[in-house]
């Protein structure tokens, strides 16, 4: 592994980071770095070790001779494999320094999915045609999300050009030299968009066609309370608090189920029933926090009527549930966490543990439905485009334009809190 490698150059000393960063260099060596191509994640799991050895080799050899290390900075020729973090990361805010040469093309993959574009901007670089007019710092491969840049804020040839990345989930800020390039923007899969990215991987630093350097490498953690705190506030405009914190006001239904705990709505244990808005709402998205105590099973009840089962006479019941306990080792592709109940499958793997605090946004328009779980959109649907549903039943209220918002208890102490919701009719 590249990380044991002690290539001891002599370099001048690193800026200091800064608080409650850590450096991913240590300006000497490799320590905590590898060499890996273009490469899709997980990719390595499905060969044998014998196979798994002899490419990791191969990419050390070629990593030694396309990168070397002088003066405290990486430097790399235009050429050869990515370097690449040991670690996976979730998320995380990155900053790091680059300068490179005219017709040079490099970028940052983000848990191993391309990336935060750099390249030559000028028009004698060729690229114009492709976008490079714009500016680095854009997330160049996506196609259904903005990818452009939303400033030039690239510095000239020989200045070193200071780059800030926050990703919470699937989406990404990128601040260019101070100027904010993207906002907040999900970072679309480049190896299977059908799937968001994953939830975490690699950082790598791309290359092709000259000479790039990078120095002052440092990264930060980024926990759930201070992911979910980002999420809330990250286009908050128009959203309204319905649930007060204290008491039931608002809410119909069997409310005497339900008992406010340290400011969050929790189902009593062992009873259960749907409550509801007293409104009703067509178009519109709701945000709340949701803690599953483990096992823990509720639901969302979109365009509810008021009475019986929301996964059918409502538009939908969209999961809520501990999916990684063994009591639900039997479930369903649509009975998964954020899934459609009956209907739609939900992408698994962005639940966090039982007992930590999830943010979650839902957003209704039409007979179209969208989950998003910590950042990452994890289901999305048109549900007027269902003729058999998953679960073989019926499921006639999918195709409700109107109806309460509400929780669909069933007999587990799951908590709710910060639940906001904006109309979008």
């Amino acid at each position: 592994m590249l990380s044991a490698l002690a290539l001891s150059l002599l370099a001048a000393p690193q800026d200091s980071p800064p608080p409650g960063f850590t450096p991913l260099f240590d300006g000497r060596t490799f320590a905590g770095w590898r060499g890996r191509p273009h490469l899709a994640p997980g990719s390595e799991e499905t060969w044998t070790e014998e196979e798994r050895e002899r490419r990791r080799n191969e990419w050390e050899a070629d990593l030694l001779a396309h990168w070397r290390i002088e003066d405290g900075e990486i430097v790399n020729d235009g050429q050869g494999v990515f370097l690449t973090t040991d670690r996976d990361w979730g998320d995380f805010e990155l900053l790091l320094e680059y300068r490179t040469v005219p017709l040079a093309d490099s970028g940052i993959y983000l848990r191993g999915c391309p990336q935060v574009q750099i390249w030559d901007t000028t028009e004698a670089g060729g690229k114009w045609e492709l976008g490079a007019d714009k500016g680095s710092g854009g997330l160049w491969n996506n196609q259904r999300f903005p990818r452009d840049p939303l400033v030039h804020a690239d510095r000239p040839f020989g200045e070193w050009n200071r780059l800030r990345i926050l990703m919470v989930g699937a989406r990404v800020s990128v601040w260019l030299n101070g100027l904010l390039t993207v906002d907040h923007t999900p970072l679309e899969n480049y190896w299977d968009r059908t799937r968001p990215i994953p939830a975490r991987g690699p950082i790598q630093l791309q290359t092709h066609g000259g000479e790039i350097r990078f120095r002052n490498l440092y990264l930060r953690e980024i926990q759930p309370e201070e992911a979910n705190l980002i999420l809330a506030a990250a286009g908050d405009e128009g959203f309204r608090r319905i649930f007060n914190g204290r008491d039931l006001r608002g809410w119909a239904g069997p409310v005497a189920d339900y008992v406010v705990v340290g400011g969050a709505l929790q189902c009593r244990p062992g009873r259960g029933g749907t409550i509801y808005t007293e409104e009703e709402f067509g178009d519109f998205a709701v945000r709340l926090q949701f803690l599953l105590p483990p096992g823990g099973n509720n639901g969302l009840a979109i365009r509810y009527p008021g009475s019986g089962d929301t996964a059918y006479v409502g538009m939908c019941e969209v999961q809520v549930l501990d999916d990684s306990a063994p009591r639900y080792a039997g479930l369903k592709p649509w009975q998964y966490h954020g899934s459609i109940y009956g209907m739609v499958p939900a992408a698994r793997g962005y639940l966090r543990p039982p007992g930590v605090w999830n943010f979650e946004e839902v957003t209704v328009v039409g007979s179209r439905i969208r989950v998003e779980l910590n950042g990452t959109i994890i289901t999305e649907a048109d549900l007027a485009e269902i003729e058999q549903p998953m679960s073989g039943h019926e499921h006639p209220g999918r195709t409700r334009t109107r109806g309460h918002f509400g929780f669909a208890g069933h007999n587990n102490p799951v908590r709710f809190r910060e639940v906001f919701v904006r109309r979008l009719d």
